[in-house]
């Protein structure tokens, strides 16, 4: 990978997590810099499964391939913001 397709990816991904955030209901209790990291890793693993189930290289733009990583980036938006809001400060 070239330093531009680094630097693409992860243009791409802070977009994903910030879709993936729009998609789950509700407001997430974490921070914005977690919801960026949460949507390069999808951005990451939606394409590896795009490349697996093969419709990751198709004409054009990649419809089923942002879909698949957006789908990621609610999930784990979903997933760490039920366990993000869950931590508390215990004051004695």
């Amino acid at each position: 990978m070239t330093i531009v397709g680094i630097l693409t990816a992860l243009v791409v991904g802070l977009i994903i997590g910030a879709l993936g955030r729009l998609v789950v209901p509700g407001r997430q209790s974490i921070p914005l810099w977690l919801t960026l990291v949460i949507g390069v890793g999808a951005a990451l693993l939606g394409t590896a499964v795009a490349r697996g189930l093969g419709y990751a290289e198709t004409a054009g733009f990649d419809w089923r391939e942002l879909l698949t990583q957006v789908v990621l980036a609610a999930i784990g938006v979903a997933l760490v913001s039920g366990f993000w809001g869950r931590r508390s400060v215990s004051r004695y």
